[in-house]
């Protein structure tokens, strides 16, 4: 299993933040501020929860079928709101192809994160889908904390290439709207 690891933590979730600091850097070049704006941010916020909840269980407590579970509700209303704002997004502003081509990044990415997740823990995978040796866990149990050095450097990235530049554009946004309110 240690290839789907692998995989898993040195390449889709990498890929992922990368794909949603491109996000930004296109919202950033067609000026969401003066379309949409703090609208489209708060969308973009809200799924930065859909994906920091199922992320934050899979650190701290041990993956079951419970987890499993919140993930792939998680991915379904990710899902949901991408959908409402790529609507809001193409009938406000240019969207273009290249940022097309960041948003299926985007859509593909959780998705491969979990089938990892699920191969990495396939008895309870099976559980979950009703068939397996195991009978499905719906608790919350703690696992052993990751030390510092595994939990530092990749939040230091998600911090640097998600939270401040999506809390920057927000605050762009709401800059733009007061200057057109005054």
């Amino acid at each position: 299993m240690k290839p789907a690891w692998d995989v898993l933590v040195y390449a889709v979730l990498p890929l992922w933040v990368v794909a949603g600091f491109l996000d930004y850097l296109c919202h950033r070049a067609s000026r969401i501020e003066h379309a949409a704006g703090t609208r489209e941010s708060m969308l973009h916020w809200l799924m930065l929860a859909e994906v920091m909840l199922p992320l934050g269980l899979a650190i701290f407590f041990r993956v079951n079928a419970l987890v499993m579970a919140i993930m792939i509700i998680c991915l379904a209303a990710h899902e949901i709101t991408g959908y409402f704002d790529l609507k809001l997004a193409m009938a406000t502003r240019a969207v273009t192809v290249f940022e097309h081509q960041v948003h299926s990044a985007l859509e593909i990415l959780p998705l491969t994160a979990i089938l990892l997740a699920m191969a990495l823990h396939w008895p309870q995978a099976q559980a979950l889908l009703g068939f397996g040796p195991e009978h499905a866990q719906f608790f919350l149990g703690p696992k052993q904390t990751p030390r510092w050095g595994e939990i530092i450097p990749p939040f230091t990235a998600f911090l640097a290439l998600s939270l401040l530049p999506y809390g920057e554009e927000f605050l762009r946004s709401l800059r733009a709207r007061r200057a057109r309110s005054h």
